[in-house]
């Protein structure tokens, strides 16, 4: 007779800190994979208390909480599919990343997180101890070894494991999206396979938490390297994968390979999922945003209204006497083709009386920067104030090349809860502008068709703060800019590289310190979603009093 193992994969969606509910998520997907007669139903990383907890997780109270709700749910394998469960473990004197392994009503098995990442986003280190190197586990006719998260990144743990006995491998994973991540998951986990001829099971979870998204896209791998299954992108899934006996040995059926989307895709996504779950995991149903007509505010209204759905966006025209009518024109136009909420509010009034109240002391001093921010804050405060009065939050839309260089206002343009369009650059604000009018998904609760009017796309940016201005008056050309930029946050060059590269040594000597000396913008600035390993927050901590200029 074949021996066989039914396994369901959980790529679901947490919230960190919401014990119960995640807990019901637990109790809701082991009934349906106790209805398709799974033999073990398996969840992602930490999946229990959510994902990532950063300094929660230190809290006494909310471990005590998660390993009873662990215990509690081990009563439901009496009678069905044993569970693994990511969850956090107290024991001796240390706290791990814990992986539950529930099964026959009882605890079975806890294994501890060996290898803790610490860079980029993760500082594991800080927060758990760092666990032996733990032996399989028995489920059925099955022996199973569980490396968690980083682990698989190793050889060590796997390579253990499959000396002491497991026969397959399941990967429960916490793994953050960032562009073209997948490739990068997948060639690590073929080398597992190959190195220890066994099949691997990579679990992530999906959903958005702060600044993070995980993007799902777990994958079932045969020997060889050779795919059995792949789980959507973004979306949640439970799946079923039959595991058979063969010659003595365990292989996946072959069951469904999901297309994975292309890079304009996925960050998209990543923008819309990160901003939804942003809003619902923190009890905001609505936003609000100043529309001014230019790209920047277009896209993050497009993206709002994919996200939550056109009633729940409302936008704002701030006009000044040196908005011109085609930005009048276009912000109007792209909330009709939304569907959005559009208010025209004026600001000459409030700008008029601002001014009038500081003329004693500013005197006959001349017209700078300080009237122009002063436009940017008083729209920043009316919009705040729309935000308070109708409960709605206000997303704040500077791109990733502006929040680098400082060319934003605190307190004002940069007032707001959350920017999705944080870590992207200006030249990639514009062909995902033109990514979106060519695409419309079945995600996206906004219209198809070409939502963002083509004269906003072409158009000169402008902050439209004096007359007859444009961004190229104080920056580079943003295609420039951007690859200076992209040396020197993402790939951390030097001067003397980029100038090797071709570049102007002044402009980038000009670039250097406006990064630098906006850093203490950056630490005020509201969170966004993360597109890259070099996004500003958790990947690149620098410190705001600093001065260190590269002297190459």
């Amino acid at each position: 007779m074949t021996e066989t193992f039914r396994l369901t994969l959980a790529q679901l969606n947490p919230t960190v800190g919401a014990i119960d509910a995640n807990a019901e998520q637990v109790r809701d997907a082991h009934a349906e994979a106790k209805a398709a007669g799974a033999d073990m139903i398996v969840f992602p990383e930490l999946f229990l208390i959510g994902y990532q907890p950063q300094d929660l997780v230190m809290k006494p109270v909310l471990v005590n909480t998660a390993m009873a709700k662990a215990e509690e749910l081990a009563a439901l394998t009496v009678d069905g599919p044993a569970i693994g469960l990511g969850a956090p473990y107290f024991y001796g004197d240390a706290l791990y990343n814990g992986y539950w392994i529930l099964a026959e009503g009882r605890v079975k098995q806890v294994l501890r997180k060996h290898h803790l990442p610490n860079y980029k986003v993760f500082d594991e280190k800080r927060l758990f101890a760092s666990g032996p190197i733990e032996g399989p586990y028995a489920i059925g006719p099955l022996r199973i070894g569980s490396p968690i998260c980083e682990d698989a990144w190793y050889e060590d743990v796997a390579e253990a494991q499959v000396e002491s006995g497991a026969e397959i491998l399941i990967v429960p994973n916490g793994s953050p999206y960032y562009r073209n991540k997948f490739n990068t998951r997948l060639t690590h986990m073929v080398s597992r396979v190959v190195e220890n001829d066994v099949p691997l099971v990579y679990l992530n979870m999906v959903g958005g938490q702060d600044d993070q998204v995980f993007d799902g896209g777990s994958f079932v791998l045969n020997r060889h390297g050779k795919p059995a299954h792949i789980l959507p992108a973004f979306a949640e899934e439970l799946r079923h994968v039959d595991f058979v006996k063969e010659d003595g040995k365990w292989v996946a059926e072959a069951g469904e390979i999901t297309h994975q989307p292309d890079e304009w895709e996925q960050d998209y996504r990543a923008m819309v999922e990160s901003l939804r779950d942003y809003l619902g995991k923190t009890g905001f149903k609505k936003v609000v945003l100043g529309l001014s007509g230019g790209i920047d505010s277009a896209i993050v209204a497009t993206i709002a209204t994919d996200a939550l759905g056109a009633e729940n966006v409302h936008c704002v025209m701030l006009p000044s006497e040196y908005t011109s009518q085609g930005s009048l024109d276009d912000a109007k136009d792209i909330a009709n083709r939304l569907g959005c909420r559009y208010d025209f509010v004026p600001i000459s009034q409030g700008r008029d009386a601002i001014t009038d109240t500081l003329a004693p002391i500013f005197g006959d001093l001349p017209f700078d920067t300080t009237e122009e921010n002063i436009q940017s804050r008083l729209r920043g405060l009316l919009l705040m104030a729309l935000s308070n009065k109708f409960g709605s939050m206000l997303l704040t839309t500077g791109n990733k090349s502006e929040v680098a260089v400082g060319y934003c206002t605190i307190y004002g343009d940069m007032n707001g809860g959350y920017n999705p369009i944080k870590d992207l650059y200006k030249t990639r604000v514009f062909e995902q502008c033109r990514w979106r009018n060519a695409n419309h998904r079945d995600w996206m609760k906004g219209p198809e068709g070409e939502v963002i009017p083509v004269t906003i796309i072409d158009k000169p940016p402008s902050a439209e703060l004096r007359p007859d201005q444009r961004d190229d008056d104080s920056l580079p050309p943003y295609e420039v800019l951007d690859a200076i930029l992209e040396g020197l946050v993402d790939r951390e060059e030097s001067v003397a590289d980029l100038v090797e590269a071709g570049f102007d040594r002044a402009t980038v000597k000009r670039v250097e310190h406006l990064l630098y000396i906006s850093e203490y913008k950056r630490f005020q600035s509201a969170p966004g979603t993360r597109l890259t390993p070099r996004a500003f927050w958790l990947d690149r901590r620098y410190p705001i009093a600093s001065r260190w200029r590269d002297p190459s």
